[in-house]
Protein backbone atom coordinates (compact mmCIF):
# COMPACT_ATOMS: atom_id res chain seq x y z
CA UNK A 1 0.00 0.00 0.00
CA UNK A 2 2.41 2.56 -1.53
CA UNK A 3 -0.66 5.12 -1.06
CA UNK A 4 0.68 5.45 2.68
CA UNK A 5 3.56 6.73 2.40
CA UNK A 6 4.29 10.95 3.39
CA UNK A 7 6.24 12.47 1.10
CA UNK A 8 7.28 15.47 3.58
CA UNK A 9 8.86 16.04 5.83
CA UNK A 10 11.63 13.86 4.94
CA UNK A 11 12.34 12.46 8.52
CA UNK A 12 9.13 10.30 8.07
CA UNK A 13 11.34 7.53 6.77
CA UNK A 14 10.76 5.12 9.50
CA UNK A 15 7.58 2.97 7.67
CA UNK A 16 7.05 -0.29 9.32
CA UNK A 17 4.04 -1.69 10.85
CA UNK A 18 3.96 -1.92 14.71
CA UNK A 19 0.16 -2.90 16.10
CA UNK A 20 -3.08 -3.53 14.80
CA UNK A 21 -6.78 -4.32 15.35
CA UNK A 22 -9.63 -5.41 13.85
CA UNK A 23 -13.52 -4.55 14.17
CA UNK A 24 -16.42 -5.23 12.62
CA UNK A 25 -17.73 -1.85 10.73
CA UNK A 26 -21.20 -2.07 8.90
CA UNK A 27 -20.47 -5.54 8.21
CA UNK A 28 -16.91 -5.08 7.30
CA UNK A 29 -14.00 -6.45 9.18
CA UNK A 30 -11.47 -3.31 9.33
CA UNK A 31 -8.22 -3.85 10.33
CA UNK A 32 -6.97 -0.59 11.78
CA UNK A 33 -2.69 -0.74 11.40
CA UNK A 34 -0.43 1.49 13.13
CA UNK A 35 2.48 1.74 10.67
CA UNK A 36 4.82 4.11 12.55
CA UNK A 37 6.10 6.94 9.73
CA UNK A 38 3.20 5.64 7.71
CA UNK A 39 0.77 6.98 10.00
CA UNK A 40 -2.63 5.17 10.80
CA UNK A 41 -4.19 2.90 8.18
CA UNK A 42 -7.40 0.88 7.69
CA UNK A 43 -8.19 -1.86 5.59
CA UNK A 44 -10.81 -3.97 4.71
CA UNK A 45 -9.81 -7.75 5.53
CA UNK A 46 -12.99 -9.16 5.41
CA UNK A 47 -11.45 -11.78 2.42
CA UNK A 48 -8.44 -12.26 4.28
CA UNK A 49 -7.26 -13.87 0.58
CA UNK A 50 -8.38 -10.28 -0.88
CA UNK A 51 -7.15 -7.27 1.18
CA UNK A 52 -8.23 -3.51 0.27
CA UNK A 53 -6.78 -0.43 1.31
CA UNK A 54 -9.73 2.22 2.60
CA UNK A 55 -8.14 4.90 4.12
CA UNK A 56 -5.00 6.64 5.99
CA UNK A 57 -3.83 8.98 8.14
CA UNK A 58 -0.94 11.74 7.16
CA UNK A 59 1.37 13.80 10.56
CA UNK A 60 0.38 17.19 9.65
CA UNK A 61 3.43 19.69 9.33
CA UNK A 62 4.53 21.55 11.65
CA UNK A 63 3.47 19.14 14.43
CA UNK A 64 0.12 21.03 15.01
CA UNK A 65 0.63 19.59 19.25
CA UNK A 66 3.87 21.71 19.43
CA UNK A 67 2.20 24.46 17.77
CA UNK A 68 0.54 24.95 20.41
CA UNK A 69 3.28 25.21 23.08
CA UNK A 70 4.88 27.95 20.61
CA UNK A 71 7.24 25.40 18.94
CA UNK A 72 7.67 25.03 14.87
CA UNK A 73 8.93 21.71 14.59
CA UNK A 74 8.10 18.92 11.88
CA UNK A 75 5.97 16.15 13.31
CA UNK A 76 7.86 12.78 14.69
CA UNK A 77 5.39 10.25 13.60
CA UNK A 78 5.88 7.10 15.34
CA UNK A 79 2.49 5.79 14.68
CA UNK A 80 2.77 3.34 17.98
CA UNK A 81 -0.70 1.98 18.66
CA UNK A 82 -4.58 3.00 17.81
CA UNK A 83 -8.18 1.78 18.86
CA UNK A 84 -11.59 2.73 17.79
CA UNK A 85 -14.14 4.59 19.68
CA UNK A 86 -16.99 2.31 20.68
CA UNK A 87 -19.45 3.93 18.07
CA UNK A 88 -16.34 3.63 15.44
CA UNK A 89 -17.21 7.78 14.68
CA UNK A 90 -13.46 8.25 15.72
CA UNK A 91 -9.82 6.90 15.99
CA UNK A 92 -7.45 7.39 18.61
CA UNK A 93 -3.76 7.10 17.68
CA UNK A 94 -1.02 7.11 20.29
CA UNK A 95 2.51 7.98 18.76
CA UNK A 96 5.17 7.16 21.38
CA UNK A 97 8.66 9.35 21.78
CA UNK A 98 10.76 8.21 24.33
CA UNK A 99 13.08 11.29 22.96
CA UNK A 100 11.89 15.26 23.04
CA UNK A 101 15.16 16.16 21.51
CA UNK A 102 14.77 15.65 17.45
CA UNK A 103 18.10 15.86 15.08
CA UNK A 104 18.92 17.98 12.20
CA UNK A 105 21.65 16.64 10.17
CA UNK A 106 22.86 18.28 6.83
CA UNK A 107 25.81 17.99 4.29
CA UNK A 108 26.82 21.36 4.82
CA UNK A 109 28.71 21.39 1.20
CA UNK A 110 26.09 19.50 -0.50
CA UNK A 111 23.35 21.63 1.45
CA UNK A 112 21.52 18.63 1.55
CA UNK A 113 19.25 16.89 5.21
CA UNK A 114 20.93 13.86 6.23
CA UNK A 115 18.30 11.32 7.22
CA UNK A 116 19.58 10.37 10.27
CA UNK A 117 18.48 9.71 14.31
CA UNK A 118 20.90 9.70 17.56
CA UNK A 119 22.23 6.17 18.43
CA UNK A 120 20.10 4.89 21.43
CA UNK A 121 22.40 4.65 24.28
CA UNK A 122 25.72 6.75 22.78
CA UNK A 123 26.29 9.64 24.43
CA UNK A 124 24.00 12.47 23.08
CA UNK A 125 23.90 15.86 21.63
CA UNK A 126 23.07 18.44 24.84
CA UNK A 127 19.91 20.36 24.21
CA UNK A 128 20.59 23.32 21.27
CA UNK A 129 24.04 22.00 20.64
CA UNK A 130 25.35 21.59 17.24
CA UNK A 131 28.69 19.34 15.91
CA UNK A 132 30.26 20.59 12.88
CA UNK A 133 33.25 19.06 11.47
CA UNK A 134 35.16 17.28 8.18
CA UNK A 135 33.99 13.47 7.21
CA UNK A 136 36.52 10.64 6.98
CA UNK A 137 35.22 7.49 5.68
CA UNK A 138 36.43 5.30 8.49
CA UNK A 139 35.85 1.90 6.54
CA UNK A 140 32.93 -0.45 7.75
CA UNK A 141 34.86 -0.42 11.63
CA UNK A 142 34.23 -3.96 12.07
CA UNK A 143 37.36 -5.56 14.14
CA UNK A 144 39.78 -6.56 11.63
CA UNK A 145 38.92 -4.56 9.15
CA UNK A 146 41.27 -1.58 7.52
CA UNK A 147 40.47 2.08 9.00
CA UNK A 148 41.10 5.52 9.20
CA UNK A 149 43.77 7.04 10.99
CA UNK A 150 43.15 8.66 14.06
CA UNK A 151 40.96 12.08 13.06
CA UNK A 152 42.63 15.79 14.28
CA UNK A 153 39.99 15.72 17.09
CA UNK A 154 37.52 18.13 15.14
CA UNK A 155 36.50 15.31 12.46
CA UNK A 156 33.61 13.11 11.77
CA UNK A 157 34.02 9.71 11.28
CA UNK A 158 31.67 8.30 8.25
CA UNK A 159 31.29 4.38 8.58
CA UNK A 160 29.44 2.26 6.79
CA UNK A 161 27.15 -0.45 7.82
CA UNK A 162 27.51 -4.20 7.92
CA UNK A 163 29.30 -7.37 9.02
CA UNK A 164 29.38 -6.37 12.63
CA UNK A 165 27.24 -4.55 15.22
CA UNK A 166 26.98 -1.12 15.34
CA UNK A 167 28.37 -1.07 18.93
CA UNK A 168 31.30 -2.71 17.94
CA UNK A 169 31.85 -0.26 15.25
CA UNK A 170 31.39 3.06 17.37
CA UNK A 171 34.17 1.12 19.63
CA UNK A 172 36.38 0.57 17.03
CA UNK A 173 35.95 4.30 16.01
CA UNK A 174 37.08 5.42 19.88
CA UNK A 175 39.70 3.15 20.48
CA UNK A 176 41.66 4.89 17.54
CA UNK A 177 40.41 8.54 18.86
CA UNK A 178 40.47 11.79 17.49
CA UNK A 179 36.85 11.70 15.81
CA UNK A 180 34.09 14.26 17.40
CA UNK A 181 30.90 11.74 16.29
CA UNK A 182 30.16 8.59 13.81
CA UNK A 183 27.76 8.85 11.25
CA UNK A 184 26.78 5.62 9.67
CA UNK A 185 25.09 4.85 6.65
CA UNK A 186 23.32 2.07 5.35
CA UNK A 187 24.83 -1.39 3.49
CA UNK A 188 23.74 -2.89 0.18
CA UNK A 189 20.33 -5.42 0.34
CA UNK A 190 16.95 -5.33 0.29
CA UNK A 191 16.51 -3.94 3.79
CA UNK A 192 19.40 -1.37 3.36
CA UNK A 193 20.21 0.99 0.36
CA UNK A 194 18.47 3.97 0.89
CA UNK A 195 16.43 3.12 3.62
CA UNK A 196 17.24 4.91 7.07
CA UNK A 197 16.82 3.33 10.40
CA UNK A 198 17.38 3.78 14.26
CA UNK A 199 20.14 2.35 15.63
CA UNK A 200 20.41 -0.06 19.26
CA UNK A 201 24.05 1.01 19.79
CA UNK A 202 26.12 1.84 22.74
CA UNK A 203 29.38 3.80 22.94
CA UNK A 204 30.89 7.01 24.60
CA UNK A 205 31.02 9.47 21.39
CA UNK A 206 27.67 10.76 19.63
CA UNK A 207 26.54 8.31 16.78
CA UNK A 208 24.44 9.26 14.49
CA UNK A 209 22.18 6.85 11.82
CA UNK A 210 21.21 4.79 10.01
CA UNK A 211 21.47 7.33 6.89
CA UNK A 212 20.70 5.85 3.29
CA UNK A 213 22.95 4.46 1.61
CA UNK A 214 23.10 7.26 -1.26
CA UNK A 215 23.60 9.56 1.00
CA UNK A 216 26.40 8.52 2.29
CA UNK A 217 28.57 7.98 -0.91
CA UNK A 218 27.14 11.82 -1.74
CA UNK A 219 29.31 12.88 1.34
CA UNK A 220 32.27 11.64 -0.81
CA UNK A 221 31.27 12.88 -4.07
CA UNK A 222 30.85 8.99 -5.56
CA UNK A 223 27.85 8.04 -7.89
CA UNK A 224 25.04 6.35 -6.62
CA UNK A 225 22.66 3.90 -8.24
CA UNK A 226 19.42 2.89 -6.11
CA UNK A 227 18.23 0.28 -8.41
CA UNK A 228 21.49 -1.33 -8.65
CA UNK A 229 21.64 -1.80 -5.10
CA UNK A 230 18.56 -3.10 -3.96
CA UNK A 231 19.12 -5.66 -7.24
CA UNK A 232 22.51 -6.67 -5.80
CA UNK A 233 24.67 -5.45 -8.69
CA UNK A 234 25.70 -2.11 -6.53
CA UNK A 235 29.39 -1.56 -5.29
CA UNK A 236 29.34 -3.78 -1.93
CA UNK A 237 31.02 -1.00 -0.25
CA UNK A 238 32.14 2.36 -0.63
CA UNK A 239 34.27 2.73 -3.09
CA UNK A 240 37.15 5.07 -1.31
CA UNK A 241 39.66 4.22 1.15
CA UNK A 242 39.91 4.52 4.46
CA UNK A 243 40.94 7.85 5.57
CA UNK A 244 39.52 9.78 3.01
CA UNK A 245 37.90 12.96 3.72
CA UNK A 246 34.77 14.20 2.36
CA UNK A 247 32.06 17.32 2.49
CA UNK A 248 31.49 18.98 5.95
CA UNK A 249 28.89 18.06 8.10
CA UNK A 250 26.83 19.22 10.63
CA UNK A 251 24.55 17.86 13.45
CA UNK A 252 21.97 20.12 15.30
CA UNK A 253 19.59 19.11 18.77
CA UNK A 254 16.60 20.58 18.81
CA UNK A 255 13.52 20.23 21.70
CA UNK A 256 10.81 19.16 20.25
CA UNK A 257 8.31 17.32 23.07
CA UNK A 258 7.80 13.74 23.58
CA UNK A 259 4.72 11.73 21.73
CA UNK A 260 1.19 12.27 22.22
CA UNK A 261 -2.52 11.48 21.06
CA UNK A 262 -4.29 11.95 17.91
CA UNK A 263 -8.18 12.51 17.30
CA UNK A 264 -9.17 11.52 13.86
CA UNK A 265 -12.78 11.00 12.00
CA UNK A 266 -12.51 7.20 11.35
CA UNK A 267 -14.24 7.38 8.12
CA UNK A 268 -11.42 10.17 6.49
CA UNK A 269 -8.54 9.28 9.07
CA UNK A 270 -8.73 13.24 8.80
CA UNK A 271 -6.88 14.62 11.61
CA UNK A 272 -9.00 16.67 14.47
CA UNK A 273 -7.50 17.18 16.93
CA UNK A 274 -4.34 16.52 19.47
CA UNK A 275 -3.27 16.22 23.09
CA UNK A 276 -1.06 16.03 25.31
CA UNK A 277 -0.13 16.23 29.22
CA UNK A 278 1.17 20.15 29.25
CA UNK A 279 4.64 18.93 30.57
CA UNK A 280 5.19 17.07 27.40
CA UNK A 281 6.14 20.33 25.70
CA UNK A 282 8.41 22.37 27.98
CA UNK A 283 11.62 21.82 27.84
CA UNK A 284 11.92 21.85 31.90
CA UNK A 285 10.59 18.81 31.68
CA UNK A 286 12.68 17.46 29.12
CA UNK A 287 15.38 15.54 31.15
CA UNK A 288 14.75 14.42 35.55
CA UNK A 289 11.21 13.31 35.07
CA UNK A 290 10.99 9.70 33.63
CA UNK A 291 9.53 9.37 30.37
CA UNK A 292 6.54 11.81 29.58
CA UNK A 293 5.52 9.98 26.05
CA UNK A 294 2.41 8.56 25.83
CA UNK A 295 2.10 4.65 24.70
CA UNK A 296 -1.55 3.14 24.56
CA UNK A 297 -5.17 3.81 24.41
CA UNK A 298 -7.44 2.11 26.01
CA UNK A 299 -11.12 3.22 24.15
CA UNK A 300 -14.35 2.38 26.75
CA UNK A 301 -16.40 -0.29 26.06
CA UNK A 302 -19.75 1.66 27.44
CA UNK A 303 -19.26 5.26 26.14
CA UNK A 304 -18.34 6.47 22.68
CA UNK A 305 -16.65 9.22 24.15
CA UNK A 306 -14.35 8.08 26.72
CA UNK A 307 -10.42 6.93 26.61
CA UNK A 308 -7.69 5.75 29.19
CA UNK A 309 -4.15 6.59 28.07
CA UNK A 310 -1.22 4.73 29.93
CA UNK A 311 1.60 7.73 29.77
CA UNK A 312 4.47 6.38 31.20
CA UNK A 313 5.57 8.52 33.91
CA UNK A 314 2.76 10.81 33.14
CA UNK A 315 0.66 8.20 35.02
CA UNK A 316 -2.84 7.41 33.84
CA UNK A 317 -4.90 9.60 32.10
CA UNK A 318 -8.58 9.69 30.89
CA UNK A 319 -9.79 12.41 28.00
CA UNK A 320 -13.84 12.52 26.84
CA UNK A 321 -14.36 13.82 23.11
CA UNK A 322 -16.48 17.26 22.86
CA UNK A 323 -17.32 18.39 20.05
CA UNK A 324 -14.17 16.48 17.95
CA UNK A 325 -11.59 17.68 20.48
CA UNK A 326 -9.91 15.67 23.40
CA UNK A 327 -10.16 16.97 27.15
CA UNK A 328 -8.30 15.39 30.16
CA UNK A 329 -11.14 14.90 32.97
CA UNK A 330 -9.10 12.48 34.61
CA UNK A 331 -5.64 11.59 36.15
CA UNK A 332 -3.63 9.56 38.67
CA UNK A 333 -0.22 9.41 39.83
CA UNK A 334 0.88 7.34 42.36
CA UNK A 335 3.00 9.10 45.36
CA UNK A 336 5.91 7.17 44.43
CA UNK A 337 5.32 8.02 40.78
CA UNK A 338 4.31 5.41 37.61
CA UNK A 339 5.91 3.83 34.67
CA UNK A 340 2.94 2.88 32.88
CA UNK A 341 2.81 0.48 30.12
CA UNK A 342 -0.28 -1.34 29.15
CA UNK A 343 -3.77 -0.07 29.43
CA UNK A 344 -7.05 -2.04 28.95
CA UNK A 345 -10.18 -1.98 29.63
CA UNK A 346 -12.61 -4.75 30.96
CA UNK A 347 -16.42 -5.54 33.12
CA UNK A 348 -17.25 -7.38 35.68
CA UNK A 349 -20.68 -7.00 37.84
CA UNK A 350 -21.73 -3.81 35.50
CA UNK A 351 -18.86 -1.84 36.08
CA UNK A 352 -16.04 -0.70 33.67
CA UNK A 353 -12.52 -1.16 35.10
CA UNK A 354 -9.25 -0.21 33.62
CA UNK A 355 -5.91 -2.06 34.06
CA UNK A 356 -2.74 -0.67 33.73
CA UNK A 357 0.74 -2.23 34.05
CA UNK A 358 3.15 -0.41 35.77
CA UNK A 359 6.99 -1.41 34.73
CA UNK A 360 8.33 -0.59 37.95
CA UNK A 361 4.91 -1.89 40.30
CA UNK A 362 3.14 -4.26 38.88
CA UNK A 363 -0.99 -4.15 37.93
CA UNK A 364 -3.12 -1.50 39.00
CA UNK A 365 -6.93 -1.35 38.72
CA UNK A 366 -9.12 1.51 38.01
CA UNK A 367 -12.86 2.30 37.99
CA UNK A 368 -13.32 6.08 36.65
CA UNK A 369 -16.19 7.64 38.66
CA UNK A 370 -16.36 10.93 36.73
CA UNK A 371 -16.04 12.87 39.95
Amino acid sequence: FPQILQAVPSNLNEVFLHDMVVKKIGGRQVMLLSYWDGGYVQLDVTNPRDVSYLSDSDFTTPDPEAAESGLTVPPEGNGHQAEFTKDNAFVIGADEDFSPYALDARNVDDGTEIDAGQGSDTEKLAPGATITGESVFFGRGCNGDPSAPAGDGTQIAVVERGLCTFTEKVANVEAVGGYTAVLIFNRTGTDGCNGSLGMSVEGDIPTFGVAPRGQGFAIFDQPYDNDACLAGAGPAQLPVAPGTTGDTLTFSSYFDGWGYVHLFDRATMTELDTYAIPEAHDPAFAEGFGDLSVHEVATSHERSDLAYFSYYAGGLRVAEIRDNELVEVGAFIDEGGNNFWGVEVFSSGGTEYVAASDRDYGLYIFEYTGD
